[in-house]
């Protein structure tokens, strides 16, 4: 199943909780500020569409990606009712290895977070070729990766509720 073929914000085949009980917090790198604004967007919609109470999303913003990390952790310790974190960010490939250190500091970051507090805390971050790729990834013809981190940190949150 090729990328190019699939629209990956589709959750017609699962169900999606409803949040009316949970309190989620959106962290957005202000890096890619186009990119990012159109993940928020999407990930703040999907949540309010779901039943998340406006006032149970907490947004912030962050200079950039790699901040995504420290930025869940500092939330998490600062407001221990979180259901979830959604880390919202994008990194473009460029001409030197920052990207690979940054992708990878990230990813890594984000789940040692999560591990940490045994909440979800979700890696909505795209890491792409070229900026066409974000745009695509963003609310282009593959969806937004904002919804898609959204649906993920209600199924679990969910699913801690519910273990």
């Amino acid at each position: 199943m090729a990328t190019q073929l699939k629209n990956l914000s589709d959750f017609s085949h699962t169900t999606v909780p409803n949040g009316a009980t949970f309190k989620i917090a959106i962290a957005v790198a202000e890096w890619n500020a186009e990119i990012t604004g159109s993940l928020y967007n999407g990930a703040l919609k999907t949540l309010l569409d779901h039943g998340v109470a406006a006032e149970n999303i907490l947004s912030i913003a962050v200079p950039g990606s790699f901040e995504l990390t420290s930025a869940a952790d500092i939330l998490l310790k600062k407001h221990t009712d979180l259901d979830a974190v959604i880390c919202l960010g994008c990194v473009i490939q460029g001409d030197t290895k920052h990207f690979d250190f940054i992708c990878d500091a990230v990813a890594h970051g984000v789940t040692q977070v999560s591990v940490k507090y045994s909440k979800p805390v979700i890696f909505g971050v795209l890491t792409t070729n070229d900026l066409q790729q974000a745009i695509d990834r963003a609310g282009g013809k593959h969806g937004n990766k904002g919804d898609e981190a959204a649906i993920t940190a209600l199924k679990m949150a969910e699913l801690a509720a519910t273990a």
